[in-house]
């Protein structure tokens, strides 16, 4: 079974791949290249390549097979949830929990959890129900999950209009000397290393502010908005000017700080709900193991306890 959806090109331009993820909200740009690859698209009538400059009346069709089915098992698995009605939950996901199923973690998993606890929406197929934004593994804090398929549609408007609150935390290697920043660098997998992103001339346009709230001797607290939800988009952007997240496995430095993995925490999350129309806003505190590294760098930074 496969569903087809029919564009036809009015103003946009640029790389197809680019066009399509654009259009299709529900879609990331990574599933779209692949579905050209494998000759899911045309471009009046044609096969082509992901990086087929679409001009003014081409008519594109798409055709989106379902997606493969996983044997998802309801698990029940605490879960620390901040906010729950009809429509929507807001839950606080530890470090170290994979957000949905893959190949690599088939259970265990929020998801997993999360059909325990209450249906889901169906948009994003069976192995990401409900999920409408993502953290890494060892990112803790805030996640909005959609129960039902039109607040799904709704959730995933907002993201793709920039229009919902992202406010992240972050302890990061070295002294910052400004007070604030943006980072608008475009992102993409790195060709070097498929596991890792990378900043990339043709990527995908990601833009993050940051804030010092603390500095200590070698390391700097900040907080971060985005505009963009690029996949470890805080993470390389960070390094990319010289100050990569503390406990990073894979973009910091070797020498860094013990935990689970990088000190990043999703602490605010708004967004508008998406039957009533009233702004929401939520905040997580930071996991305590967060917190004590925060303690013993005051405590071995002069000036500040």
């Amino acid at each position: 079974m496969s569903s087809q959806e029919t564009f036809k090109i009015t103003t946009e331009t640029g790389r197809l791949d680019k066009v399509l993820s654009n259009l299709m909200a529900d879609e990331s740009r990574s599933q779209l290249k692949e579905a050209i690859d494998k000759g899911n698209v045309t471009v009046n009538g044609n096969l082509t390549k992901p990086k087929y400059p679409v001009q003014p009346g081409d008519e594109v069709v798409i055709t989106i097979p379902d997606p493969v089915a996983l044997d998802l098992e309801p698990e029940n698995i605490p879960l620390d949830i901040v906010y729950e009605d009809d429509d929507v939950i807001v839950v606080n996901k530890p470090a170290g929990m994979v957000v949905h199923p893959s190949p690599g973690h088939p259970d265990h998993t929020l998801v997993n959890a999360l059909l325990y606890h209450s249906p889901l929406s169906t948009i994003n197929g069976t192995y990401r129900p409900g999920i409408v934004h993502r953290i890494d593994k060892d990112t803790s804090g805030l996640l909005m999950v959609a129960k039902n398929d039109n607040a799904h549609r709704s959730l995933a408007a907002q993201l793709k209009n920039k229009t919902n609150l992202r406010e992240y935390i972050a302890l990061v290697h070295g002294v910052i000397k400004q007070d604030e920043g943006t980072i608008d660098a475009p992102l993409g997998r790195s060709p070097k290393d498929r596991k890792r992103q990378a900043i990339v001339a043709d990527g995908r346009h990601a833009v993050t502010h940051f804030k010092v709230l603390e500095r200590y001797l070698n390391y700097t607290l900040i907080s971060c908005w985005l505009e963009t939800g690029r996949t470890h988009q805080i993470r390389v952007h960070m390094k990319s000017i010289g100050h990569p997240l503390a406990g990073d496995p894979l973009y910091g430095p070797r020498k860094t700080i013990n935990g689970s993995g990088q000190f990043l925490h999703a602490k605010k999350l708004g967004f508008k709900h998406p039957v009533t129309g009233k702004q929401l806003v939520f905040e997580a505190l930071l996991p305590d193991d967060f917190e004590r590294v925060l303690r013993r760098l005051r405590e071995q930074t002069p000036g500040l306890h």
